[in-house]
């Protein structure tokens, strides 16, 4: 098919802290050097920030470099985090404060801001724009364009009006535009489509530990005014998680932003053995401890989200760069696990990657080599040794489990500054970790009570998910008689439990025979499925454009 296409200097996929921050940096270099670079970010989201969830608990280090006077600037960093409260949980109805003198430095606050991400990246947006970026959302990249010596020379973005069947819709079909570059950066976030097309198609990872990853699940709410302490962080590890029957590691926060507000969530290691383990469900027990319900107690949610996390670091980042693009942000790994935080490292990546192109260009260079000034920057930046000190982080929890792992973390972060001549490695991949259900405990769920914990569906639905309903399912399986011939008898199908939106689901007919439906339409963009489906066997793709949740203060 004969396309039209747009011609940039560097295309940018994904409009999230990496992307807008690359797209920032290059076109003030540019500036500075009196260069002319065009420069395009084409985001899937209905609006920039639909799609983006975090915690977040905000380093404005990678912001200041980027932006000096961000405070002149409008940037949404309102509420400076004034306390760090870190507790134990040891069960349902126990959990003790863990003294400050026992807080891994890497767990303390000061200086730091907690904020909306998406937010961040919608004003992030506007100062691209000022500066002549130009911003598409609601346009997903499909693919990357790879010409027949093997180099990306941009994207192409998906078709619109297109039937389940994948025809053209009479009246409504678009075909999807090349954009084409002379270097592409991909910023996708965790588990990229393409980006995981990239890491295969040129080996990226052949000499990178396994990434690992976690699921966090998040909500909003508004809460009683006297419970509210805006600026104060509150943590917690141990129960539900660490406890028998789930033995998996994984950590919660509670932070209070302005306007009365708090932000829960729960961070679940994607590498449980327990098949029967429902992330979503963790969650909303969790909100039922007295630690936690002391501030929801009186409250209403107004917001749900899920989305998964890269967490192995530096010993599993892949090859940064390949002929004619590179990998930045969580499409790379950047996130440093130690600190659970990942907005300021993927900042910066982007900033490099982007000081990598202006030097390109201004070498005259026409794109399709490897921006080798990328991968030289980092070994020399302050992203490199901090991913360094936060290195043994995961694995030491991995292989030692939580109790001597983390003591192992103690030691190292808070007496060596993460520097114990040894780096850990941990090679399993997530899906790797799961048992047969015959070999794992069935956990028993309370059911939600409809003030603090809730079901599936009704959370869904307040994370405003829409998809074009005909239209090719987004999620597809490479065979589809696995769910039923395989995945059922030995693990109980477990994406009836790790997707936290209730889009797999195992049906009985009439008759007795079982089918495997996938409620797409539910779809939150977490990526869960893709990672943790023990037969590897969903792969997840990009929908038309503007599908998805819209978030609106995630």
């Amino acid at each position: 098919m004969e396309r039209e296409f747009m011609e940039f200097d560097v295309v940018i996929v994904g409009a999230g802290p990496s992307g807008l921050a690359a797209a920032c940096r290059i076109k003030k270099q540019a500036a500075e050097s009196g260069q002319e670079v065009s420069v395009c970010v084409v985001e899937k989201g209905s609006e920039v920030g639909a799609h983006i969830l975090s915690g977040a608990v905000f380093e404005p280090r990678a912001l200041e470099e980027l932006f000096p006077d961000w405070k002149e600037l409008g940037a949404p960093l309102n509420t400076p985090v004034t306390r760090d409260d870190i507790y134990m949980l040891t069960s349902a109805e126990k959990g003790t404060k863990i003294p400050d003198l026992f807080v891994p430095k890497t767990m303390h606050n000061e200086g730091n801001y907690i904020i909306s991400l998406g937010n961040l990246c919608r004003w992030l947006a506007e100062q691209a724009e000022a500066l002549e970026v130009e911003v598409y959302p609601g346009f997903a990249a499909q693919e990357a364009l790879i010409d027949e010596n093997g180099v990306v020379r941009g994207i192409l973005t998906g078709d619109l009006g297109v039937d389940r069947e994948g025809n053209p819709k009479e009246g409504f079909y678009t075909p999807g535009m090349e954009l084409r570059a002379k270097y592409t950066l991909f910023a996708e976030g965790c588990r990229g489509h393409i980006g995981k097309q990239l890491i295969k198609r040129f080996n990226l990872d052949s000499e990178a530990d396994a990434q690992h990853y976690g699921i966090g699940i998040k909500e909003i709410w508004d809460i009683d005014p006297a419970k509210h302490e805006e600026g104060l962080v509150v943590h917690t590890a141990g129960w539900p998680l660490e406890v028998s029957g789930t033995e998996n590691t994984g950590g919660s926060f509670l932070y209070h932003i302005e306007n009365n507000q708090a932000v829960v969530g729960l961070i679940i290691d994607l590498s449980y053995a327990n098949p029967h383990l429902s992330p979503f469900d963790e969650f909303q027990r969790y909100k039922h401890h007295p630690v936690v319900k002391q501030y929801l107690e009186g409250g209403k949610r107004v917001s749900y989200g899920a989305r998964a996390i890269c967490k192995g670091g530096l010993n599993s980042l892949p090859k940064m760069v390949f002929p004619g693009g590179a990998l930045i942000g969580c499409d790379l790994g950047t996130l440093n696990f130690a600190k659970i935080k990942g907005s300021h490292t993927a900042m910066k990546s982007g900033m490099l990657a982007a000081d990598a192109v202006v030097e390109a260009l201004k070498a005259g260079r026409e794109g399709g080599d490897e921006l080798t000034g990328y991968v030289d920057g980092f070994k020399a930046s302050w992203l490199y040794d901090e991913l360094f000190a936060a290195r043994n982080f995961g694995p030491a929890i991995h292989k030692f489990g939580p109790l001597f792992g983390g003591a192992f973390n103690y030691i190292d972060q808070n007496w060596f500054g993460g520097k114990i001549p040894l780096t850990l490695h941990d090679n399993k991949p997530d899906y790797a970790c799961m048992k047969k259900a015959s070999e794992a405990p069935k956990i028993d769920y309370p059911k939600p009570d409809g003030v603090l914990s809730f079901d599936k569906l009704s959370s869904v639905f307040i994370s405003n998910t829409n998809h074009e309903e005909d239209q090719p399912v987004h999620l597809t399986l490479k065979d589809p008689s696995i769910p039923l011939e395989k995945n059922l008898p030995m693990y109980d199908e477990p994406a009836q439990r790790y997707c936290p939106a209730g889009v797999y689901e195992i049906v009985t007919e009439d008759n007795g025979d079982k089918r495997f439906q996938i409620n797409a339409q539910n779809c939150v963009h977490c990526k869960t499925c893709d990672i943790k489906d023990p037969s590897q066997n969903i792969n997840w793709v990009a929908p038309e454009g503007t599908g998805g949740p819209n978030y609106p203060n995630m």
